[in-house]
């Protein structure tokens, strides 16, 4: 059973965060069954002073709202047909946030298999942040829910082994924010998506 994780968990610095979250579940409660997936790469985005974030500069939208607002909250936005999720970090009024970019299955396999298309191979269901949504059935309708909070959340997990940091992938227009290493993933998992500058 699956049960959400504290809303304290949260509360850490955003590159901490980002590591911390690799080995948690995304648990989305399904009329047919859940769909999980463990997260193994994650990237963060160190708000006003990053140029890779959208809300550098302290630059404030409709679209970057939430990343303004509470710890653990969930910022989804559309890239292409993408939808791209996010768990918002650092206090009210400071927009850090961590983009999910690969998860590994572990529940809800069929579904998953369905949402993403029965002729792809497992390793391509979920390696890549617009593939996981998909395949978990996320919509951008989550856009500022909690992360605590079912139907969507984030359970405790097994964990992972070992963590390797490394530049972030397609941020080449952002200047020496291309080069910082705020991308984190477990060595050596297959699902962790395919690094490209």
């Amino acid at each position: 059973m699956y049960t959400p994780i504290e809303r304290s968990f949260f509360q850490a610095p955003v590159l901490e965060l980002a590591k911390n979250l690799l080995g948690q579940c995304i648990v989305h409660e399904q009329p047919d069954g859940l769909l999980v997936a463990r997260i193994v790469e994650t990237e963060a985005y160190h708000g006003p002073e990053d140029q890779a974030a959208h809300s550098f500069g302290n630059r404030r939208t409709k679209r970057t709202d939430v990343m303004f607002e509470e710890a653990g909250l969930v910022y989804t936005y559309r890239m292409h047909t993408h939808t791209l999720i996010n768990v918002v970090s650092a206090p009210i009024g400071t927009p850090h946030a961590i983009l999910i970019r690969a998860v590994e299955p572990v529940e809800g396999l069929e579904q998953m298999k369905e949402n993403r298309g029965v002729h792809l191979k497992i390793h391509d269901w979920t390696n890549g942040p617009g593939k996981l949504t998909k395949a978990l059935g996320i919509t951008m309708d989550y856009y500022g829910h909690h992360w605590s909070e079912r139907p969507l959340f984030i359970a405790e997990g097994p964990g992972v082994g070992e963590i390797v940091a490394g530049p972030r992938v397609g941020i080449g227009n952002s200047g020496e924010a291309v080069h910082y290493p705020w991308r984190f993933y477990e060595k050596d998992n297959p699902f962790v998506s395919k690094y490209r500058a």
